[in-house]
Formats: C-alpha cells, structure tokens, sequence
C-alpha cells in the first residue's frame, strides 16, 4: 500500500486544494493530509478548527485521512508510513518554494519522494490569504472555497451574511 502525505496549514481549505486532494486521492491508496498546527503565518482559524473544515470537505473520499501535526514533516511522513509527499502548484513561483523545500526534505530522508500536481487552471491564482483579504472588504468567495468554509470565514470575521 502507497501512502502520501499531503502537508500544509490550510487557512482555509480551498477549491485549489480540493482540486489537488482529488487527483491525488487517485494516485495513492491512502492519503494523509497533514494540517501543520503551528505555522509561521498569521492564521485565521486554530488548528482544531482547520482540521474540522478540512475533514468536512473530504469526507466524501474514502482513502483520506486528516490530522495535524506539529514535527518536522518528514518526521510526520516517517509516523504515518508515508513514501511520499504531495504537493500544489499554482504559478511560477511556487515552484521555487517548494523546489527549496524538496531538496530539504529530501536531504533529510532520500527515500521519500515528493510529488508535484499542478492545480487546475480555474485554481490557479486561488491563496488562502487573498479569499480572506476577499472576504474582509466585502467579497463573495463562494466559488473559490467549499460553501461551508465561506460560511465559517464569514463568521470568523463576524460580518453580516
């Protein structure tokens, strides 16, 4: 059995990172996503939250798991038996990201592989930070995020519906 690791802090989960999630599902026979619950950024939700939203909007996939994690990730991919990670791609320079981050990981561990998908073209210039910036001015952000994730940011920000 083939089990990846799909990393990252989710805040929140996208249609970007459902597109990447379901062509990933199709890869492996399992697939961890791991919600890092202490990352260096300025976060929306807490780590419990971005589980619960995470796990709302894969539930219908039936060789996902969700669970945060607070190591090292490859050390995190080491404790769920993981032989690779996944990783999205939007644009160009994400690409020198996670290029860093996979020679990284790589020197940590040469046995774990890391893989790259890139996200569909009517997802490419979806961030995270930029539907809360969307949603904190006023925006609809309806059809870049599942609907109950639109919901819980606008209540996060207590803001009229």
């Amino acid at each position: 059995m083939v089990v990846a690791l799909y990393p990252g802090s989710f805040d929140p989960v996208t249609n970007g990172h459902i597109d990447v999630i379901t062509r990933a599902v199709a890869l492996f026979d399992k697939l961890y996503i791991g919600i890092f619950d202490r990352p260096n950024k300025n976060l929306m939700f807490s780590a419990p939250e971005r589980l619960e939203l995470m796990h709302d909007a894969v539930v219908h996939l039936p060789n996902v798991e969700v669970s945060t994690y607070s190591c090292l990730t490859i050390n995190f991919a080491h404790k769920i038996g993981a032989k690779a990670l996944v990783r999205g791609l939007r644009i160009s320079s994400d690409f020198e990201q996670e290029f860093e981050m996979t020679l990284m990981n790589k020197s940590l561990d040469p046995d774990i592989e890391t893989v790259c998908l890139m996200t569909s073209a009517e997802h490419q210039f979806i961030r995270s930070s930029t539907l809360k910036d969307v949603v904190r001015l006023g925006g609809d952000i309806e059809k870049f995020v599942p609907h109950h994730v639109s919901e819980a940011v606008i209540k996060k920000l207590s803001l009229p519906r």
